[in-house]
């Protein structure tokens, strides 16, 4: 005589290991090219600028410049550089190099304006005179005194 089982036999359901296994890797998949993707996006499309809207700051006491023959002032959120010349002419620069964006500075020996990071020099108009840098820096107006006696170098945008 026969034993029947009386356990019924196993009726394939629909969602298996096989499609388990199918959906883990189809979500690490997308969550590896969205960690991919997000962090390209953004640096192929960089954030607004946070420049500020003004135009004109002052770069400094114009007492001080007389000890100093420059001065490095923030101007938004990039250096500038006012510089007394040995004539006694203020003339006023950004102190961005247009090589890598370094800080400028002024040397007193040579009455040069330098940068430190690869040995571009300028000359007190702003224009290249060695180095790597591709083209003069950029000029920035000096103002003349509002309303009689000037206390500071208002510069403005050009």
């Amino acid at each position: 005589m026969a034993v029947k089982s009386t356990i019924p036999p196993l009726a394939p359901s629909d969602f298996d290991r096989r499609m388990f296994l199918d959906a883990l890797l189809a979500v690490g998949f997308v969550s590896t090219a969205v960690a991919i993707a997000y962090p390209v996006s953004r640096f192929l499309i960089p954030p607004a600028s946070g420049e500020p809207a003004t135009q004109s700051v002052v770069a400094g006491r114009a007492g001080a410049l007389r000890l100093n023959p420059a001065a490095i002032f923030k101007f938004g959120s990039k250096p500038g550089i006012v510089v007394r010349t040995a004539e006694g002419e203020i003339r006023a620069f950004s102190a961005v190099c247009t090589h890598l964006d370094c800080t400028v500075q002024f040397r007193n020996d040579t009455s040069q304006l330098w940068c430190a990071c690869h040995n571009g020099i300028y000359d007190l108009g702003g224009a290249v005179v060695s180095g790597p840098p591709p083209r003069a820096l950029g000029t920035v107006r000096r103002e003349p005194p509002r309303g009689g006696r000037q206390r500071g170098n208002r510069v403005s945008r050009t």
